[in-house]
């Protein structure tokens, strides 16, 4: 019997909504392995998918998570005259919406639109919370196909408790889906230390598990190889970043290096292109331009680029700026430029 997939419904519900036609108008060339696109993330994808060749290896999206909240961001100078640390809010994104299905109509387009700029052994990250996990991954589901799904990954956190009748929110959601489930994806294998116990037991060795003549387990040894540890599971307990970190840019939302490097790491070699629609704190540029990935990133917020660029040129890169542009927004003597597009490696 054939069973249809789940889908989610609502009325009005498209994925492939009307946008003017857009460009991508260079503002600065830079370094080619590290651009910044300031504008709207579904124009400026669209645009990407009219280049040659779809060439990304890891897209990692982490979309606003209907917060219903205003986000600021917190700049901190000393005063002059008093000496006290004066803080300054700028706004960095609005996360209110009508409606869950308005922040999934929104989601939507933007997930496909990813999809399409991905290379046959690529994947995506979909970075989610609790109150939106299930959704979100039906709707990866009816874009990607159930097959596509990878895994899902817990990131564990501590924070400050917060007063609720509840169960304290200490962990976000990472959906991991592969553009293609018959092309074998970028995935390296990390490891965790071994728990104390095995190590009591075992020692530091590579385990060998020894079987009898009908091929069932009868014991287990080691060897002198020195075991690489535990392979790394799907919970991942990483720190967030505390607000007197060096990392810490003010944005809100911040996520953390040690995050990124897990994420880009395993999904992606030396050399292979990643995308971020949703630039932010600019996490994911600095971490690939410290791991020699190259990087697009793309956010409506000037000030999220601004920081993006910060970190970039403290790791002395210096990326190419580009904005997106459409019929009405171009102006006289713009010139907007189509890229080649880097291709995947054979």
């Amino acid at each position: 019997m054939h069973h249809s997939p789940i889908r989610l419904d609502w009325p009005g519900k498209d994925f492939s909504p009307d946008a003017p036609d857009a460009s991508l108008t260079v503002l600065r060339r830079g370094d080619p392995n590290a651009t910044l696109i300031t504008g709207d993330n579904l124009l400026a994808l669209r645009a990407l998918a009219k280049r040659a060749g779809a060439a990304i290896t890891l897209a990692y999206l982490d979309p606003p998570f209907l917060t219903g909240k205003r986000h600021d961001m917190v700049t901190r100078r000393r005063s002059a005259q008093t000496g006290r640390i004066v803080r300054t809010l700028t706004h960095a994104f609005d996360d209110r919406w009508p409606s869950l299905e308005a922040y999934l109509e929104n989601l939507g387009p933007r997930v496909a639109a990813v999809r399409e700029l991905l290379a046959p052994h690529g994947c995506l990250v979909l970075h989610v919370d609790s109150k939106t996990s299930h959704y979100a991954k039906v709707l990866c589901d009816e874009i990607f196909g159930p097959r596509s799904f990878a895994s899902e990954i817990v990131w564990r956190y501590r924070r400050w408790p917060a007063k609720t009748p509840n169960l304290q929110r200490v962990h976000d959601v990472l959906l991991r889906y592969v553009k293609d489930p018959a092309v074998r994806p970028r995935f390296r294998q990390l490891y965790e230390p071994l728990a104390p116990s095995t190590l009591a037991t075992w020692g530091t060795g590579r385990q060998r598990a020894l079987f009898d003549s009908e091929g069932r387990r009868a014991r287990s040894s080691t060897d002198e190889e020195k075991t690489p540890g535990a392979p790394l599971g799907d919970v991942w307990e990483i720190g967030i970043v505390a607000p007197v970190s060096k990392e810490r840019t003010g944005y809100p939302t911040q996520k953390p290096e040690q995050l990124l490097e897990r994420v880009v790491e395993i999904c992606t070699d030396p050399g292979d292109w990643v995308l971020d629609p949703y630039v932010g704190s600019g996490t994911t540029a600095a971490v690939c331009a410290r791991l020699g990935r190259p990087v697009i990133g793309i956010d409506s917020n000037p000030g999220a680029v601004a920081i993006a660029r910060e970190r970039l040129a403290r790791l002395s890169t210096n990326p190419t700026l580009e904005k997106v542009t459409t019929a009405k927004s171009r102006r006289p003597g713009d010139q907007s430029e189509r890229r080649r597009a880097p291709r995947p490696a054979a």
